[in-house]
């Protein structure tokens, strides 16, 4: 099934990657952030750990650009998304743990509204559970109509759930008064 029932595995798959990434990236100032639909408690999901990488310093980016490359991940540009930079695997440098827990990881500048989307989305989506519920339904509906294909489904899902999001990234934003 492509879309599997939560599994707390999916924190520790994090918190392991994580330290993983950090160990990569001493000495600079960054924050590192789970992101998606594994990192909200009791929603089902791919099993796949969403990560944001965040910096404050433009100048940075280069440098964790380097640091993420000589960990053995390349840059695969933004794909699309402005102020979110994309980076996957090289595999010429081998790591058990990053290269056996499927993840995505970006690399957001503190301002990327790509960056917000993620964390409003994930805020309200675990302090409301009407939220979790109706967007979990609509993950496994998208994933029958795209008869379990992860392609069919990623296409189906940005064309039906955009809406969604949103309605509750406006209202996250509301209920921190944070201006839209």
């Amino acid at each position: 099934m492509l879309i599997e029932t939560y599994t707390t595995d999916w924190i520790k798959d994090f918190t392991d990657i994580k330290s993983e990434i950090v160990n990569g990236l001493h000495g600079f100032d960054y924050t590192i952030e789970h992101v998606g639909s594994t990192s909200v408690p009791n929603l089902a999901s791919k099993a796949i750990i969403d990560i944001d990488i965040i910096y404050t310093k433009p100048l940075d980016f280069e440098k964790i650009k380097w640091r993420l490359e000589k960990t053995g991940y390349y840059h695969n540009g933004n794909q699309g998304i402005e102020d979110r930079d994309v980076f996957k695997r090289n595999r010429k440098f081998t790591n058990k743990i990053l290269d056996t827990i499927k993840h995505h990881l970006y690399v957001c500048p503190i301002h990327s509204v790509a960056l917000e989307r993620h964390i409003l989305t994930r805020n309200f989506l675990r302090k409301n559970e009407w939220a979790r519920i109706k967007y979990q339904q609509m993950k496994y509906e998208l994933a029958e109509k795209a008869n379990q294909d992860r392609k069919i489904y990623a296409a189906l899902k940005e064309l039906n759930v955009n809406d969604f999001i949103d309605t509750i990234i406006a209202e996250e934003k509301r209920t921190q008064n944070i201006a839209l």
